[in-house]
């Protein structure tokens, strides 16, 4: 996009880099048709209607997690409603940086149990879509950051997520990683691709050791394998 323009997409304004580079992102239940929105620097307007190809998704099924983390209790639902809060707002900040345009690489190698998208039915309940990928790895396993960034929030134990970390990556695209055993890094740190981070753990809920791995573009959660190619052997 020749730099100085204005964008919207959906209605909504889009930061656009001093060198012209934005980002838009589809979530997991966009409807089929958007619109981006363009002011040129020479005042001149443009529409692009853009389609979305529909996608199927799997249903998992997780059995064995203990009743209180597939039903909290009131008190439990407190601390959830505190530590959503927190993780809203670290992917609110709109940072100029353009670290996304390094490219992404897997924060971890292993077998991927969890897809986006996936429906999950707990202990026999049906629940929200899986938002992120999960990658199971030994306990201990190092976690690298796929990209450039600066972390945002450190958690060492949330309710559902465990130790809980997300890295900003400029323009509001963030990722999230989730059930971590060990967080090796600080809030402020700025990272680079490649740089250990953090352990892989099963903390929160979670049946096993893995690493979930999410990407948010401020609130709309897309799929991050999108951004890799395929699992390296």
């Amino acid at each position: 996009m020749p730099p100085g323009s204005t964008v919207k997409f959906e209605g909504d304004p889009v930061r656009v880099s001093r060198d012209g580079w934005f980002l838009i992102g589809f979530g997991r239940d966009a409807p089929p048709k958007a619109v981006l929105s363009v002011v040129f620097p020479d005042g001149r307007r443009h529409r692009y209607g853009l389609a979305v190809k529909p996608r199927k998704y799997r249903i998992q099924r997780i059995d064995g997690l203990p009743p209180s983390k597939v039903t909290p209790s009131k008190k439990d639902l407190v601390r959830i409603r505190k530590e959503v809060a927190l993780v809203k707002r670290a992917r609110l900040i709109d940072d100029p940086r353009t670290d996304f345009l390094g490219g992404f690489r897997w924060p971890v190698k292993g077998r991927i149990s969890g897809v986006y998208g996936s429906q999950r039915i707990l202990n026999g309940e049906p629940r929200r879509p899986h938002y992120g990928i999960d990658i199971a790895a030994p306990k201990g396993t190092r976690v690298v950051a796929p990209a450039a960034g600066v972390v945002t929030l450190v958690h060492p134990d949330m309710y559902f997520s465990g130790g809980t970390m997300i890295v900003d990556h400029g323009h509001g695209l963030s990722s999230a990683f989730l059930h971590l055993s060990r967080i090796l890094v600080r809030k402020g740190q700025r990272v680079k691709p490649g740089q250990a981070i953090a352990e892989v753990g099963s903390t929160g809920r979670s049946t096993g050791p893995h690493l979930d791995w999410r990407i948010n573009l401020f609130g709309r959660r897309l799929d991050a394998a999108l951004l890799v190619g395929p699992m390296p052997k």
